[in-house]
């Protein structure tokens, strides 16, 4: 079978068969009369074993060791290939969410375009300076793609950095806490905390509404960061993981004043005060946490927290009595 007829069945061009050829991956067994390459059927099985080789991805050097060498091991070749392919892939995804992080923010023109991937590339820098500038930055440089700006919050370890990105992203046109909902669903805690905090930043009710999903999170860490959001946005299920911050001593001073805040709903006031008082006469709370949470007391209004308090008074832990007895003085002079 000559190089023509070759090139036709199996769709290899005559140039690359004879680059083949001069290689010495597949040699025609004969020639012609007239001194032209004759292939053999034998031949054109070899060049659909080189082609499909190829076609995973292998070298032309890889495919004549993996024909001829007897001891080669694919194991390891194939092992290879898998690692390249994925490094491939991961550098083609990046291309592309950057091509498309691009076209969201609408260009008008080259010059928009270098200055959204001069800020892209700030926001991944290996520097926490050049990254907080960025982020800084973007708002009046802008525009940066708030998905870039989510993911920039939600992978960022250092505060300050995290507190620019997250200011940045509040300023953006909105959405922002949409798509922060996908780090809420992180199987990663640390995540999902990064999440909670810059969901806070929006005053949105679909914000308040993640926070208060986050309030059933596993992770206690993120619980506490929702609680002390909600409390201060009024929202009553996160009092009893505010009392047990203050028992914990958590946090303990804003979680007092997020109760405070909950507490000025007279139709709250006395729930708070209950579920303070339920835990001072808990048995397993200790004497510190049980002075935290009479001082937390001292700022719910109300008559459930007077008679609470009145009652305090007499406590055999002197540092309560004298806690509450103040706060007693304090409430009658008003």
């Amino acid at each position: 079978m000559l190089i023509g007829e070759v090139a036709r069945r199996s769709g290899v061009s005559a140039r690359m068969l004879r680059h083949y050829d001069s290689l010495g991956l597949v040699r025609p067994t004969g020639r012609s009369g007239a001194g032209y390459r004759e292939y053999s059927e034998e031949d054109v099985r070899r060049i659909f074993h080189v082609e499909s080789l190829r076609a995973l991805g292998l070298s032309l050097r890889d495919v004549g060791r993996a024909l001829d060498d007897p001891g080669f091991a694919p194991s390891e070749l194939v092992d290879d290939l898998v690692r390249r392919t994925r490094e491939r892939i991961a550098r083609e995804t990046e291309l592309l969410t950057r091509l498309r992080r691009i076209g969201a923010a609408e260009p008008a023109d080259w010059k928009d375009v270098l200055q959204t991937v001069a800020l892209l590339q700030a926001l991944g820098s290996e520097n926490a300076g050049r990254r907080q500038r960025a982020a800084l930055s973007s708002v009046v440089e802008g525009p940066v793609p708030v998905e870039a700006l989510v993911e920039a919050v939600l992978s960022e370890t250092d505060p300050n950095v995290a507190g620019a990105l997250r200011w940045a992203l509040a300023q953006s046109d909105g959405g922002g806490w949409a798509l922060l909902a996908e780090g809420l669903g992180s199987p990663v805690a640390e995540v999902r905390a990064r999440a909670v905090r810059a969901v806070a930043e929006f005053p949105d009710d679909g914000a308040t509404a993640l926070l208060r999903d986050a309030l059933t999170d596993s992770d206690l860490v993120v619980r506490r960061r929702a609680a002390l959001v909600l409390g201060a946005r009024g929202v009553a299920e996160a009092v009893p993981t505010l009392i047990d911050m203050i028992v914990e001593e958590v946090n303990d001073v804003d979680a007092a004043d997020a109760l405070s805040t909950l507490a000025s709903d007279p139709a709250r006031a006395d729930r708070i005060a209950a579920g303070l008082v339920d835990r001072l006469t808990h048995g397993t709370t200790g004497a510190f946490a049980r002075r935290r949470l009479t001082q937390a007391l001292a700022d719910v209004p109300g008559d459930a927290a007077s008679r609470a308090l009145a009652d305090l008074s007499h406590d055999e832990d002197r540092a309560v009595a004298l806690t509450a007895a103040y706060v007693l003085e304090l409430r009658k002079a008003r």
